[in-house]
């Protein structure tokens, strides 16, 4: 865990408003990205952005700008602040857009976020279908605590009501008790992997029809035919966008 003085959080005031404030560490790797889940939700004000400081960002990983993303579409929403070169090269590398930047502190409305640029997006649904209304409620299995939270940030916030499994085994375990419209499952767990959770799940008269979309770092051509041979809806590669990961949702569920 990041030592509590490299997180520096400050406030700074504009137009007599106390506003959150937070001046991002060097690396940003994957305990600075639950650090940054949690600082976010503590300082973040109902209204107004988060301003981010990323000056001093020298190394950026996967899931820090996961985290970000999400942040970005949140109900608090972020800016960035005076964004170094390896931070803005690190969206860049994954044709990916930074989120919108603020040069002072941002104000209760803030910018608007800048409109992604989605040709690089990786989200292959195997069947299309027409635009349905929004899920009510989504499980998403994964043994990533980090990626388990940024898919809550995005999903909570985009109205869905959202159950969570450590693992293949965890996630039947809870479709057992609960009725979900959409699954989001990793392939790559302990105890049960993505491919016999669609495979069980499709054996279950309960699940023969439920959306099931795979989220994963895999990318092979062979590994999504399993998929789609095992029963899954769709196949999404991180990083995922959360506008492009919602519209989604919007179109396989029931």
């Amino acid at each position: 865990m990041i030592r509590p003085d490299v997180w520096k959080r400050i406030m700074t005031k504009s137009n007599g408003a106390h506003k959150p404030r937070l001046i991002l560490p060097a690396v940003l790797d994957l305990a600075a990205a639950e650090e940054f889940i949690h600082t976010m939700r503590e300082r973040a004000q109902p209204g107004a952005r988060l301003a981010i400081d990323a000056s001093g960002v020298e190394t950026l990983t996967l899931p820090c700008i996961q985290i970000i993303l999400a942040a970005e579409k949140s109900c608090e929403g972020i800016a960035i602040s005076k964004p170094s070169p390896a931070f803005t090269a690190a969206f860049a590398d994954l044709g990916l857009d930074c989120p919108p930047l603020c040069v002072s502190e941002p104000e209760g409305d803030g910018r608007a976020p800048a409109a992604r640029d989605s040709a690089n997006e990786t989200i292959e649904p195997f069947t299309p279908s027409e635009e349905l209304a929004m899920a009510k409620r989504i499980l998403t299995i994964d043994d990533s605590k980090t990626i388990r939270d940024m898919l809550m940030l995005t999903l909570a916030d985009a109205g869905f009501d959202v159950l969570q499994a450590v693992d293949g085994r965890d996630g039947l375990e809870v479709l057992d008790k609960e009725r979900v419209d959409v699954v989001i499952t990793d392939i790559n767990m302990p105890r049960m992997d993505g491919y016999e959770v669609i495979r069980q799940m499709r054996r279950h008269n309960t699940h023969k029809s439920t959306p099931i979309l795979v989220l994963t770092t895999e990318s092979e051509r062979e590994k999504k035919n399993l998929a789609r041979e095992a029963g899954a809806t769709g196949w999404m590669v991180k990083p995922f966008d959360p506008d492009r990961l919602i519209a989604t949702i919007n179109k396989v569920a029931p």
